[in-house]
């Protein structure tokens, strides 16, 4: 018996509800990030290996390519440590994915025309809108993966690990900023994830919808395939540079007053990085953002839509 099955035949009739089809979202996010997440260790690393601000505290330049990066950190540190901060990424994704989800079919519920479809430009406010408020929400624990991620690097170059777990990465974070200081970075991550998502979302959706009303295409795993490649190279292209400014703010070190050292803000580091290394600096890591982003939507929608039609529901 095949897994992957046509909407049109769903293997068991069963709820469809919000709670389901969160539920689902987070299931279906939660393997497309234990398969992928190598790649955005590897992106966090090179986003910050040749970051001048950095000098300032001893840390070493390093201009290392992708391979060598991923490679390095097998060698140094341990294969298992290219999943380093996989424990609070499933958590993020606990909040993040079931939200952005549920709130961006809400907003194309109320704006479907007739026959279900919504045009780009109300799919690209849905995408924006969804991965902001989701972002909004999870951020705290996106924080935590970008400092669990990249303190392999700091012991690396000589400096005393501040944590080795993710419950110790809480605690330390919250001794340094307070409650407040979970959203350092909020502004670029939210950015970032609006822009991710109007190309995941909005163009996963927009592309499906294409190909089924325009090229008469059933709603099958090839449909599903098809749109999530276009999906995931929309999203690197549009969140690569917030996300390198998202990391650089996120990892900083913070004062006596938990505010960074490094950076006054978004608008400071854009200006540091792109004066300090130049304006392709703002796409460093977009190949393993692309690497990853483009495995994480195919195994991410094709999960989702073969989950939901399992259990009776509808696809997206």
């Amino acid at each position: 018996m095949p897994v992957l099955r046509n909407a049109d035949h769903p293997a068991s009739q069963a709820t469809d509800s919000v709670a389901t089809r969160y539920a689902v979202a987070v299931l279906a996010s939660w393997a497309a990030e234990a398969v992928t997440y190598p790649f955005d260790l590897t992106k966090t690393r090179l986003q910050i290996q040749s970051e001048v601000a950095t000098t300032k505290h001893g840390f070493k330049i390093e201009n290392h390519g992708m391979i060598k990066t991923a490679v390095g950190i097998a060698k140094q540190e341990g294969v298992l440590k290219l999943w380093s901060g996989l424990m609070p990424m499933f958590q993020r994704h606990a909040i993040y994915s079931g939200c952005r989800l549920i709130f961006y079919e809400q907003f194309r519920n109320a704006f479907k025309d007739d026959n279900g479809k919504v045009s780009l430009g109300i799919a690209s406010l849905g995408g924006l809108g969804a991965g902001s408020l989701a972002q909004l929400i999870a951020s705290p624990t996106d924080l935590v993966k970008v400092q669990m991620q990249a303190e392999g690097r700091r012991v690396l170059q000589g400096k005393t690990p501040r944590f080795i777990n993710c419950r110790q990465a809480y605690a330390v974070l919250y001794s340094e900023s307070g409650l407040m200081g979970f959203w350092r970075g909020v502004i670029p991550n939210v950015q970032r994830a609006a822009l991710v998502n109007m190309g995941d979302l909005a163009a996963y959706d927009y592309s499906k919808q294409f190909l089924m009303y325009e090229l008469g295409m059933a709603d099958t795993t090839a449909v599903h395939a098809a749109a999530a490649f276009s999906a995931g190279f929309v999203a690197a292209v549009m969140g690569t540079p917030a996300d390198v400014l998202k990391t650089r703010l996120m990892n900083q070190p913070v004062g006596s007053d938990g505010r960074g050292t490094l950076y006054r803000g978004m608008i400071d580091c854009l200006q540091q990085s792109v004066k300090n290394e130049g304006i392709l600096s703002l796409y460093k890591g977009f190949l393993p953002l692309w690497m990853r982003l483009g495995p994480w939507a195919l195994i991410n929608w094709i999960a989702f839509e073969n989950i939901m039609l399992a259990v009776g529901g509808h696809s997206f």
